[in-house]
C-alpha cells in the first residue's frame, strides 16, 4: 500500500471511476470493460486492502483481476471485444473527430500498438466441454 494517505484517497478514487467505467463497459457496446477493471485492481492494490478483497471477491468483475494478476490472460471473447472497441473508437476520432493528418497517423499507431498488445498477451484456455 501506498503510505501517503492524501495519495492513497487519490489512487482509491481513480480506482472507483475506473471500475465505473468499466461497468459502463458491460453496457454498453463498444466502451472497454477488461482494461479499465484491470486498471482499477492496480489502483485498490495501492490504495486499500479491503476494496482491493472486494474486487478479487466480486462476482462480475473478480475474474477478470484474478487471471489478470495470476498470468492467465484474456479469454478469445474478450480480445475480439477489445480489438473491436479499439478500432470502431479510434477510428470514429481518425474520421471524425479531427482534421490533423499527424493527430490521425498517431491515432492509427497508438490504435495498432494498443491491439497488438491485447492481442500478444496469453490466451485463458476455456475448459473444454464433456459431452454425455
Amino acid at each position: 500500500l501506498v503510505q501517503s494517505r492524501p495519495l492513497r484517497f487519490v489512487l482509491l478514487g481513480l480506482g472507483f471511476f475506473f471500475l465505473a467505467l468499466g461497468f459502463v463497459g458491460t453496457l454498453l457496446p463498444f466502451i472497454p470493460t477488461t482494461g479499465p477493471v484491470i486498471l482499477a485492481g492496480f489502483l485498490f492494490s495501492k490504495s486499500s486492502e479491503r476494496f482491493d478483497r472486494w474486487l478479487l471477491s466480486n462476482r462480475l468483475f473478480g475474474g477478470i483481476v484474478r487471471d489478470w494478476r495470476s498470468g492467465v490472460g484474456f479469454s478469445v471473447r474478450a480480445k475480439i471485444i477489445a480489438v473491436v472497441a479499439i478500432v470502431a473508437t479510434f477510428s470514429f476520432t481518425v474520421f471524425f473527430a479531427t482534421d490533423s493528418a499527424a493527430v490521425r497517423v498517431a491515432m492509427v499507431l497508438l490504435a495498432l500498438a494498443i491491439a497488438s498488445y491485447v492481442v500478444s498477451r496469453p490466451t485463458k484456455r476455456e475448459p473444454v466441454k464433456q459431452l454425455t
